[in-house]
């Protein structure tokens, strides 16, 4: 059947602010949705309230309603619009799906003659609540784990006295396993059984008799209207049951599964989405298998959305889950639809993968002071990478590459953990560093045996795991002149780094970069093609391995490379990574706008990316995707094979600054501002040069490399002081301190942490205003696309401050100021492309606090808010096709737009909720009011000193 011709118009609602556990991976579902209803000629109507996703861009959807995910806000639209035929609630996470249950239950769908597609509400209901799914599995017949339902705590305490310990508590209605907990010990069961009541919204847990040491999986599903059902994807968590999946090692497809058990997991799947309602879409199934030769399956949850997983998925097999699922929504079947991939054949069709993908979290645990680093069933990280190989081997150590936490890949650079006990600890109570501590384990000589005991991690991946250190030990017992290139290849295709074998061999990373060129061991590229090469690909979707030449008939010697360089001109834009604490998905929305102004002037574009939850890694944003690492040694190869123009990195936050330098050193063009600028912009002390040679004010300072130097600076300073070290982002490292013992301690900290950084110390501004501008300079000319005030004191990281757009709280004197020294700093510092500046304002003098010389946090904020694309004007002015007077600038906001931080302590009990001047924000929401006497306004002014945390 094709699409429901009757609907014309239909209103999709977002996901709202980014918080841990509801992340990204909802701006690339509804991103694909938007565009995929759009083709059918069907009218968009988007609310989220979210300004730094691509998402709520004004090109994505006819009307973008950037306000509070409410049913106020709701009825407001559908006044406005009393066209809507339809919602779709499926692409916004739980928030979507929760706002949607709330206007069902209000009756407003009813009201204005709305229907829900993409999901059956009945389905939601059956599977959030946790009493309910387990008496409908066992009526068709779906094993699950011995469990029982509470309502109140003396209940609770009942259950737990009969299953006995370990428990697991799952809280009913809630997102990212809030209130979740694994309970080993009932002297903690009284206070996980208490939160998990108070958490869920009906204040009912599920309690289970804990599977220990069961293996987890996952199926991702489609089914259309016709009951055509596909599995997309099999996962597999390295981790047995116990760990969120969002906190999970997965690899995609199962590796230690058996056929059998398999086919009779896709059965139950299919039987299970099948039984909870008649709906269209997408849907994603995890299960528990015994670790025994028997294979007992049996049900954990099933989620009728999008998900996170949909979009890993989406990312390992190239196949649009939540492109397809909009198609769906609308009546479309399957077999009706086109592989995008191949564009030959049809979506009705399950992806097969002819190499592995492994995705693994990252956490931010230093944002949370105090909090608890063990891994358990509530979500704690904030992003994720994901590495493509040829083996698990490989993908493995690709994903490890890609976590930018100062580590190499497995080992082999220094930095192994090499106390037994502490390695003992991180085994039993899962650490987030585990990817690491299994390979120092190994090294350390604890056996395998013990190793699995311990982790009940399956011993396939173990043994994986000692294969990489055997390879490691032999390689060492060589030097850079006797390698062998068998030996050399080898290492390369399990993944490991030149810098890695460099270490072993006790060399530099160059000498092993020019053996391999010797030997001829290079990279070649494959395309990522949903069907093992059956059928042609049309997208190209690429990642890297390394293979042993093929010899024709002919005696020709070459390893198959399928990336074909075509003779256009071409730029590189590099991507920010993973996800993380001050630098989030607002660095992703630049990417992507990069890369389209980049098309606009004629270039072929090119992605460098490895964040499976992201438009920019979408097969279709840019002309060719290359799904790698962010890491020195995959993009200079990227960039040998390509030849590109230059390289944009002004966009990616600080993972493609930090690239800057080396590019520049090997002769690389760095398009728009020139790595010295950007560099002179990032070292404090040269910074500060450069504005007294301008005569602009800046807070009285000193830069310090010693904790001695530090107490000489105090004396002259004076307290209190802020501590801030050069090249970080997000305020990482950043103190204010009132007294010598606090300097000395936190410089120390400081130096261990980042040895011969240059540390600033300036006077903290007490009592100052803060405020920031964003600009675009041509080199000779400046346009300030915004300035903003902030309405917490000086003292609070930009990124946690609510700031206003126009500020509400400067007079003419300030704001000339302001404007005089953002333009004298963008021309000091010959940017060319985005400049944001902050300032701190005391006694009507405008003091500089720092510069940007790249895309700041709050680009895509002001671009929302004043209704301009600003990071296509700004791209092109990098690129040298237009200068800033070529722009009609016409920026429209009635009243003001304030940007408001959304934070995750809920995540973490006893975390020191605090703000400073370290950025603990995970997201943020657009709120725009009238004028000051909006009672929001009021009330955030009220609060704005509540949290300063000297």
């Amino acid at each position: 059947m094709p699409k429901n011709s009757k609907l014309k118009s239909i209103l999709i609602i977002g996901s709202g602010p980014i918080i841990i556990g509801q992340a990204c991976e909802f701006d690339y579902s509804g991103t694909q949705a938007l565009r995929s209803l759009r083709e059918d000629g069907i009218e968009t109507i988007l609310i989220n309230s979210n300004p730094a996703t691509i998402m709520t861009d004004p090109s994505m959807a006819d009307h973008v309603y950037l306000l509070p995910l409410t049913t106020k806000s709701l009825i407001k639209i559908l006044k406005e619009h009393p066209q809507i035929d339809a919602v779709l609630p499926t692409m916004g996470g739980q928030t979507a799906l929760n706002l949607c249950i709330e206007a069902d239950e209000k009756g407003i769908w009813k009201d204005f003659n709305v229907e829900i597609i993409g999901v059956d509400i009945d389905a939601i209901n059956i599977t959030e609540d946790r009493e309910k799914f387990r008496m409908l599995m066992l009526k068709i017949g779906i094993p699950m784990a011995p469990q029982a339902t509470a309502t109140s705590y003396l209940k609770g305490k009942e259950i737990a006295q009969e299953f006995g310990f370990p428990l697991i508590i799952r809280a009913s209605f809630t997102l990212g396993g809030e209130g979740a907990s694994f309970v080993y010990k009932e002297e903690d069961y009284d206070e996980l059984l208490t939160r998990g009541l108070e958490v869920s919204p009906i204040h009912e847990v599920m309690i289970d008799k804990a599977l220990i040491g069961w293996k987890e999986y996952e199926l991702e599903l489609l089914r259309d209207a016709n009951d055509n059902v596909v599995i997309i994807c099999s996962i597999e968590n390295m981790d047995p049951i116990g760990i969120h999946t969002g906190d999970s090692i997965t690899v995609a497809p199962a590796m230690t599964l058996s056929d059998k058990t398999y086919q009779k997991m896709r059965d139950m799947a299919i039987h299970m989405m099948r039984s909870i309602g008649d709906f269209a879409g997408g849907c994603n199934v995890q299960f528990a298998v015994s670790p025994d030769e028997k294979e007992d399956i049996i049900a954990i949850e099933i989620n009728p959305r999008v998900s996170r997983s949909s979009a890993l998925a989406s990312k390992a097999t190239g196949y649009p889950i939540a492109k397809i699922a909009a198609k769906l929504a609308l009546g479309y079947h399957l077999d009706e639809l086109q592989n995008q991939i191949t564009k030959s054949t049809s979506a009705l069709f399950e992806p097969t993968l002819d190499y592995v993908i492994v995705k693994i979290p990252r956490w931010n645990f230093d944002k949370f002071e105090g909090s608890d680093r063990t891994l358990g069933l509530q979500m704690k990280s904030v992003g994720e990478v994901m590495g493509i190989g040829r083996s698990f081997q490989e993908a493995l150590h690709k994903a490890t590459q890609s976590l930018e936490i100062k580590r190499n890949g497995l080992g082999a650079d220094g930095k192994e953990n090499k106390d037994y006990n502490q390695i003992i600890e991180k085994l039993t109570y899962a650490s987030w560093d585990r990817v690491f501590i299994i390979y120092d384990a190994i090294a350390m000589g604890i056996p395998l045996s013990r190793i699995h005991e311990i982790t009940k991690i399956d011993m396939w991946f173990l043994k994986q795991y000692e294969e990489l250190f055997l390879l490691q030990k032999e390689i060492s017992t060589f030097k850079i002149d006797t390698i062998q290139k068998d030996l050399l290849l080898e290492a390369k295709q399990k993944g490991y780094g030149d810098r890695q074998i460099a270490h072993m061999l006790g060399c530099l990373e160059s000498q092993v970069y020019n053996k391999r060129e010797e030997f001829g061991v290079n990279r070649v590229y494959k395309l990522v093609d949903t069907c093992a090469a059956e059928f042609k690909a049309k997208t190209p979707y690429y990642y890297s391995t390394f293979e042993s030449d093929m010899e024709t008939a002919d005696g020709k010697r070459y390893a198959d490379n399928e990336s074909i360089v075509t003779d256009k001109k071409k730029i590189i834009v590099l991507g920010s990574g993973p996800n993380r604490i001050g630098q989030g998905i607002e660095f992703d929305y630049c990417c992507v706008h990069g890369v389209l102004a980049a098309a606009e002037c004629g270039y072929e574009t090119i992605m460098i990316n490895c964040n499976p939850e992201t438009v920019s890694t979408d097969f279709d944003t840019a002309d060719k995707l290359y799904f790698e690492p962010v890491f020195w040694e995959h993009i200079y190869d990227i960039i040998k094979h390509e030849k590109p123009e230059g390289v944009i990195v002004q966009l990616g936050g600080q993972t493609a600054l930090k690239l800057a330098e080396k590019l520049t050193k090997w002769g690389v063009k760095i398009i728009g501002t020139s790595y010295e600028s950007l560099d002179l912009a990032e070292d404090r002390g040269h910074f500060s040069n450069l504005l007294k040679e301008n005569n602009i004010p800046y807070p009285q300072f000193d830069i310090a490399t010693t904790a001695d130097e530090a107490a000489r600076i105090a004396d002259v300073l004076d307290f209190p002081i802020l501590v801030r070290p050069s090249y970080v982002l997000g305020g990482q490292g950043m103190k204010i301190v009132i007294n010598r013992e606090e300097l000395e301690k936190h410089v120390v900290d400081l130096l261990s942490q980042m040895p011969g950084n240059q540390l600033l110390l300036d006077h903290y501004l007490e009592g100052a205003i803060e405020a920031e501008a964003d600009a675009i300079c041509d080199g000779e000319e400046v346009y300030i696309i915004g300035i903003m005030e902030h309405i917490e004191p000086c003292g609070i990281h930009s990124g946690d401050s609510n700031s206003m757009l126009p500020p509400f709280n400067l007079g003419e004197f300030v704001m000339q100021q302001i404007k005089d020294h953002t333009k004298k700093i963008a021309l000091a510092l010959n940017t060319v492309g985005l400049i944001n500046i902050q300032f701190a304002i005391k006694d009507d003098i405008v003091y500089i606090i720092e510069a940007n010389p790249r895309a700041s946090r709050t680009v895509p904020f002001i671009a929302k808010a004043y209704g301009e694309p600003y990071v296509n004007y700004a791209t092109k002015v990098m690129l040298g096709e237009k200068k800033v007077k070529d722009f009609n600038f016409n920026p429209q906001l009635k009243g003001f737009a304030i940007k408001q931080p959304v934070f995750s302590f809920n995540k973490f009990h006893n975390v020191n909720k605090k703000l400073g001047p370290e950025m603990k924000s995970t997201g943020e929401s657009i709120l725009f009011i009238d004028s000051l006497k909006d009672d929001e306004f009021y009330e955030l002014y009220s609060r704005r000193k509540m949290y300063l945390n000297k």
